[in-house]
């Protein structure tokens, strides 16, 4: 998944507020943004938006607005369904037969 994108803080501001997202919420993503100097990685911007509440045809329409493929979406949706697998897995508990 190597490309990079780009998208100005207005812009995405803009395309936010028009998906119907929070300015509380939008303030924190630019807040997160920003700490991460404002480079982030598409699966984990993707992962901020949803936990925004938007669904994912919503997510993906704003990916879509800033310039990235469909199949490069699909390949951020896998990747965010496979962490919550993981993620799953390691919240099992363990079970010791004696």
């Amino acid at each position: 998944m190597g490309v990079t994108f780009t998208v100005s803080r207005i812009e995405l501001k803009k395309i936010l507020t028009v998906m119907g997202v929070s300015e509380m919420n939008i303030d924190s993503i630019i807040s997160q943004l920003n700490k991460m100097h404002r480079h982030v990685n598409a699966v984990v911007f993707a992962g901020m938006l949803q936990k925004t509440g938007l669904k994912t045809d919503d997510v993906t329409n704003i990916l879509r607005r800033i310039g990235i493929d469909d199949v490069s979406i699909t390949n951020i949706f896998d990747a965010i369904d496979e962490e919550r697998i993981k993620s799953a897995y390691g919240k099992m508990a363990e079970l010791r037969l004696g």
